[in-house]
């Protein structure tokens, strides 16, 4: 059953009895409910655990500010803090575990290890660019030689699906997101992080974790999954679950 945390704009789901030990962050326009499968298996091996709606995603309301995931750290802050009877592992998949990593840098005593799988951590080493027909109208917007309207139309026209489809400060939400980067927090890391990449994922290759890793001061390893793709927690739930328990044990 969903329930509210923190300040009740922010919901998740319980799985198990007991102190919470893990929390779930779940990535971009998904929810908690991605981490069922892990959660519930982890449950029957006597771990509790919550998989949050990050504000804005499933049973959470958006917020009323947009940011990044350093914003986002702040917005689950008080939630955690009600959750964390002790040091939690925190399991974050692609945006939530660039949410992960910078409430872990922030607030180590909150945080017994990481868990992080698909998440763009650091730049892509890419130098593509925008196409030239969207650089040009947005050079012209910012010296108000095209109007917010046909500046609306290119974005909608140029931008990403996930830009096409989030409306209202979810669209700042992403834009603000996908402009971070967190080389600073991961040199903050001294818990335990652990990575879990899918060998086929096209969205964040493998080569952002091992870049990540060589960021990270605490220990880490990287468990590479054989034809697994972006969607970690739906392809292979039992490695995030394997993960997560190896990190309790720790």
């Amino acid at each position: 059953m969903l329930r509210s945390y923190g300040d009740s704009r922010v919901f998740g789901e319980s799985y198990g009895a007991g102190p919470v030990r893990v929390v779930w962050l779940h990535g971009w326009a998904r929810r908690g409910a991605d981490f069922a499968a892990a959660a519930t298996a982890l449950a029957e091996r006597g771990f509790a655990s919550v998989a949050l709606d990050l504000p804005g995603c499933g049973a959470s309301p958006a917020p009323l500010v947009a940011g990044g995931a350093r914003h986002y750290a702040d917005l689950i802050l008080p939630t955690l803090r009600e959750i964390a009877e002790e040091p939690i592992v925190l399991v974050g998949h692609s945006r939530g575990g660039c949410i992960a990593v910078v409430a872990a840098s922030r607030h180590p005593e909150l945080t017994h290890a990481l868990v992080v799988s698909g998440a763009p951590l650091v730049r892509a080493t890419s130098s593509a660019l925008s196409p030239l027909a969207y650089r040009t109208l947005r050079s012209l917007a910012r010296r108000r030689l095209v109007s917010p309207r046909r500046l609306e139309a290119a974005r909608n026209k140029y931008g990403s699906t996930d830009y096409r489809n989030a409306e209202g400060v979810m669209r700042n939400v992403l834009v603000a997101s996908v402009n971070e980067s967190y080389e600073s927090e991961l040199t903050l890391l001294a818990m335990p992080v652990t990575f879990v990449w899918g060998e086929n994922d096209h969205e964040v290759p493998v080569d952002v974790a091992r870049r990540a890793m060589e960021l990270t001061e605490g220990p880490t390893s990287l468990t590479v999954l054989d034809g697994v793709g972006h969607l970690v927690p739906l392809e292979a739930p039992t490695a995030l679950m394997d993960a997560a328990e190896k990190a309790l044990r720790q």
